[in-house]
């Protein structure tokens, strides 16, 4: 069983894991379902800069391209080289005068895309064939969190639940509210307390 220890100090920026669970307002399985969430409490005029969205399980995602060979390799070089030597050549040729403006142009691409496709293929032999593919990588959650903070969670439900907002309407409506329940803005009358008579 994991001990906590009182001791230990407590980081500003460190988040609570229980208060965060009170708080949780909805969970959705994509990050595009909890930001059109957020998107509706920020319509709904809600005051979104108390909302984090908090990932958990998270996946490293990599996606393979392809093969990746040798002459894959210098292709790809030479390509990211072209635009970097097309940028120099640009920037070098704005303090050229005259048409040689273009040879300068000309020559930075094609240095470049020579330069890219050495480049490309020794570092691609360097790997002693480790990775012969290409591929893209991503970090993804399983489940994604919209917590509210500041006392506004009750708020955010009710607005996501489609229904009014607590303290947009009248005493005692919103979620657990019912015959007798006090409203989150009722005043005790004339009479109520605990010194009242009996009518």
């Amino acid at each position: 069983m994991a001990s906590i220890d009182p001791g230990a100090p407590f980081e500003p920026g460190a988040r609570n894991p229980v208060s965060d669970a009170w708080n949780t307002v909805g969970s959705y399985e994509s990050y595009e379902e909890a930001q059109a969430a957020v998107d509706r409490l920020s319509d709904e005029m809600f005051p979104v800069e108390n909302i984090d969205i908090v990932g958990s399980g998270l996946r490293l995602v990599e996606h393979v391209t392809g093969r990746l060979t040798k002459g894959r390799a210098a292709g790809a070089g030479a390509a990211s080289g072209a635009w970097f030597g097309l940028f120099i050549g640009l920037l070098v040729g704005l303090f050229t005068p005259g048409p040689t403006w273009l040879g300068l142009i000309l020559g930075g691409v094609l240095i470049g895309a020579l330069w890219g496709a050495v480049f490309g293929f020794v570092g691609h032999a360097a790997t002693g064939g480790r990775r012969d593919f290409s591929s893209t990588q991503r970090l993804v959650a399983s489940k994604y969190d919209v917590i509210a903070r500041g006392g506004q969670a009750e708020r955010a439900r009710a607005i996501l639940a489609g229904g009014a907002a607590p303290d947009a309407s009248g005493p005692g409506s919103g979620p657990g509210a019912g015959p007798g329940a006090p409203g989150p803005l009722d005043k005790p009358g004339p009479g109520s307390g605990s010194g009242a008579a009996p009518a």
